[in-house]
């Protein structure tokens, strides 16, 4: 690490042999599980001014904090992220889960948090890769351990909309990051995803309410719905059917265009033709289960353990 001043702390449920430069294993045996609950006792051992989180799938690159601290001399930045970019030695698997998140189609707005991109401000960020300032963790009270995933959604809203304070992304803040691979780790992972962002548009809407994570629920409805409506129109009108019937198909075309231009930049990019053919049902997979599962969370009436 090419910043000099840092301690790593480890909190474990288990007594280990394993002995680290810098590092502290904080064993407990009743020590909750949820990363959150991990990551709050931070506020206790810590002795730095700024937390810097990440996750146990995920590696810095060495000048990592050395990019981040100086931001910390703005007291008006609360915290730090950068991209988390899928490791060279992941498999096949784990390279498509990467991709699909990199990706425009598969991605969104929020393909920065994968590919490094231009440094901007954001108001939401996931904690594989957050620098905090201790002094502000504490005045939101840390993460909140209800939810998981979804903590750090919780936490960077208050940060910015209840302190006032920024976040800023630089894509020279990075760590690598290990992917999911397929299918039922990947699908798991992005149903969660998509339950807690679906709870979250209704609860915390400044920052959950918006289009692109509606996208994939329109997607996912109009997908099942369209053959059983075509079916109720010749019902109504003789010529509905067929309108309905050919507006499907186009938007069906339409998209299966946009998967195979998405499967053909990712081949430029990663020069992988297995990565890239297998985004194709990768990316279509995510769209449906994380829509569901958005609609599922958004009329949850609570996801609090």
């Amino acid at each position: 690490m090419d910043y000099p001043d840092f301690e790593i702390l480890v909190f474990t449920t288990k007594e280990t042999a394993e002995k680290f430069p810098r590092t502290r294993f904080l064993v407990n045996p009743e020590l909750a599980r949820r990363p959150a609950e991990k990551r709050d006792l931070a506020l206790k051992y810590a002795q730095g001014e700024i937390l810097a989180f990440s996750e146990d799938d995920a590696y810095p690159r060495s000048d990592w904090l050395k990019n981040a601290v100086g931001y910390f001399s703005d007291p008006n930045i609360a915290a730090v992220c950068g991209p988390g970019v899928t490791p060279p030695e992941d498999s096949v698997g784990q390279k498509v889960s990467g991709w699909v998140q990199a990706s425009r189609l598969g991605g969104g707005n929020y393909t920065y948090r994968f590919l490094p991109q231009k440094k901007r401000l954001v108001d939401d960020y996931p904690s594989m890769n957050f620098l905090v300032r201790k002094s502000d963790f504490a005045k939101v009270g840390g993460f909140d351990s209800h939810f998981y995933p979804g903590e750090d959604t919780k936490l960077c809203q208050e940060l910015v909309y209840g302190l006032r304070k920024k976040i800023i992304y630089d894509p020279n803040v990075l760590v690598y990051h290990h992917r999911r691979g397929l299918w039922r780790p990947y699908l798991r992972q992005i149903g969660g995803y998509g339950l807690h962002r679906g709870y979250f548009a209704r609860v915390l809407p400044r920052t959950s309410r918006r289009l692109s994570y509606f996208i994939p629920v329109l997607f996912a409805l109009g997908f099942f719905s369209g053959p059983p409506l075509i079916l109720a129109a010749r019902l109504l009108a003789p010529l509905l059917p067929t309108i309905l019937f050919w507006f499907y198909l186009f938007s069906l075309g339409f998209y299966g265009l946009w998967l195979l231009a998405t499967a053909f930049w990712v081949f430029r990019r990663s020069r992988n033709l297995a990565v890239a053919l297998l985004t194709i049902p990768a990316i279509f997979l995510t769209h449906i289960w994380y829509g569901l599962r958005f609609v599922q969370g958004f009329f949850s009436k609570g996801l609090q353990r």
